[in-house]
């Protein structure tokens, strides 16, 4: 496996996602590729998480006939902040420069 290839047991998204960001940002360092991979495990994570709320509903029964929040919530929200922070780790530029101080202009 070449240092540019995305991990196996990634999902096809994931890796798509993997040679995206490695091909626009050539990211070479082992820490930065391990970033990477992080953030791709929780977008799995979360998207697993996901078809789980979608098969199910926001909610479910509990053993008493409550209602409750689907538990893969939690792991969805958790997962969606680890990738994100994983992101903002490998501090990507990702924003185009601003020539001036103030807003962007059209906002």
């Amino acid at each position: 496996m070449k240092k540019s290839d995305a991990p196996r047991h990634l999902t096809a998204e994931a890796r798509r996602w993997w040679r995206a960001l490695m091909g626009e940002f050539s990211i070479e360092d082992q820490a930065g590729r391990l970033l990477l991979q992080t953030a791709c495990e929780s977008f799995d994570r979360m998207r697993a998480a996901q078809s789980e709320i979608k098969r199910d509903g926001m909610t479910i029964q509990d053993r008493f006939g409550q209602q409750k929040p689907h538990p893969q919530l939690t792991t969805e929200r958790d997962s969606r902040a680890a990738m994100l922070a994983a992101l903002r780790a490998l501090n990507l530029d990702v924003e185009p420069t601003r020539v001036a101080p103030g807003r962007p202009p059209g906002r």
